[in-house]
């Protein structure tokens, strides 16, 4: 069966995901991960992708993407595995593949989704049960995001910059958006993944649809529904 053809729109975020081959490590020191946003970072800024969110979990890292136009984000994952795979072989003195395949990607609505893919991805760490708060997970744009720790990959998108009139207030909002744990968002992490799985955006119908037109192409089954918003607190 062929492959699900991949497809970026540019200004449009995307959630990419890459898990190591059958779910082995791909981190397996501090150096690695500060290497690896290291060479995002240059990436990112070669290619022209705004890094809005991200989590470096031990077997897996999650994104969130703003791509100047539709090939930018598959010519920054390039960048990174192109440097990145080489440094863990040396290293390790491993040899073969380290990633499984080909990253996966969900393009997101903005208005609806975007604030929710974030926490979604800085929650990761709290999921796996590695901490209890996502503040104190070291790997996550949640620490800048959220406390103000300086972090120069990340680019605001406007739908953060809207949630107060200065720094303080917008990280007290973003604070807030997380509550104190996953707030009964079972149903909205569930649309995630689907969309990651299958390739499909994750949006309302006009959305999907505006998507389809765009491409002139049906993009298959998508996830419908709007989310809750995430408790303030």
């Amino acid at each position: 069966m062929p492959r699900k053809q991949r497809f970026f729109l540019p200004d449009i975020p995307a959630h990419v995901v890459q898990r190591g081959h059958n779910r082995q490590p791909v981190f397996f020191a501090d150096e690695d991960r500060l290497a690896y946003l290291s060479w995002l970072k240059e990436g990112a800024e070669r290619y022209c992708c705004a890094i809005h969110a991200y989590v470096l979990m031990g077997n897996h890292v999650h994104l969130l993407i703003t791509p100047d136009d539709s090939e930018s984000i598959s010519r920054l994952m390039q960048y990174v595995g192109r440097r990145y795979v080489p440094h863990v072989n040396r290293r390790y003195g491993r040899s073969g593949t380290l990633w499984e395949g080909r990253f996966r990607s969900s393009i997101i609505e903005t208005q609806t989704y975007l604030l929710a893919c974030h926490r979604y991805i800085e929650l990761n760490p709290v999921r796996a049960g590695i901490v209890a708060m996502p503040g104190d997970y070291r790997w996550s744009s949640y620490r800048c995001n959220a406390l103000g720790l300086r972090d120069g990959l990340l680019v605001a998108h406007a739908e953060y910059l809207a949630l107060g009139r200065t720094d303080d207030e917008r990280r007290a909002a973003y604070r807030g958006l997380f509550g104190g744990a996953d707030d009964g968002e079972g149903d909205l992490n569930g649309q995630l993944r689907a969309c990651l799985r299958s390739g499909t955006p994750l949006g309302e119908d006009d959305f999907c649809v505006g998507v389809e037109q765009t491409l002139g192409r049906r993009i298959g089954q998508v996830a419908r529904g709007r989310p809750k918003r995430p408790k303030q607190g």
